[in-house]
């Protein structure tokens, strides 16, 4: 909250046709049961009036302003989903070289007697590995960030923190991103012959 006489003075000096003016009124009710009535009760008595008053509660209010900006969370949402995409990409970049890299040990392996399972198993829990590892260092990440980000917002959103489900849903794309990332590699991988891949090596 902010004292109006001075914001008042403000907007008197930036925007004059602004001031002398007051957009919410929060009205205090000492038994929450009544809530429905008073707000009627108000907006009647201010009813085909030049000043025609909407009463509703503070959660309503809020739930009608987040409303508003569906848009900006649309677009958030678009934004999450081209990031997990380019780490997709990032990560499937990463363990492609890998397994280029690691070709002749693959047909190595290969030459023991290991199979084409094994081998993919190697891949897979590599990727698994890193994509968890990025995923837990994300998730310690969030919920500072997510203090800080409510603690700027304040009354707009006084109920912002992160949930459960929240958590397990990063904890489920880390280990999409690092299934994905793996397939075409463990695929390379299991069909490398032996006599291509120890030719590699010289």
């Amino acid at each position: 909250f902010f004292h109006w006489d001075y914001l008042n003075e403000s907007v008197r000096t930036r925007a004059p046709q602004r001031a002398n003016q007051v957009g919410v009124f929060v009205v205090r009710v000492n038994d929450a049961g009544r809530a429905a009535e008073i707000s009627a009760a108000i907006d009647a008595e201010f009813g085909n009036s030049a000043a025609e008053t909407l009463t509703e509660t503070e959660q309503a209010f809020q739930i009608g302003f987040v409303k508003q900006t569906e848009a900006i969370v649309i677009a958030i949402r678009i934004v999450s989903f081209v990031v997990i995409f380019i780490i997709l990409a990032v990560m499937a970049n990463t363990m492609a070289m890998t397994a280029r890299e690691r070709r002749a040990e693959y047909a190595t392996l290969k030459a023991l007697g290991f199979g084409p399972g094994f081998l993919g198993s190697l891949i897979f829990g590599e990727s698994l590995a890193i994509a968890l590892i990025g995923s837990a260092l994300g998730v310690a990440l969030t919920f500072p960030v997510a203090h800080w980000f409510g603690a700027k917002m304040g009354t707009l959103f006084p109920v912002f923190a992160v949930s459960a489900s929240t958590v397990w849903l990063q904890a489920a794309c880390a280990v999409v991103v690092g299934i994905a990332a793996a397939v075409i590699p463990a695929l390379r991988a299991a069909r490398v012959r032996i006599v291509d891949g120890l030719r590699a090596v010289g």
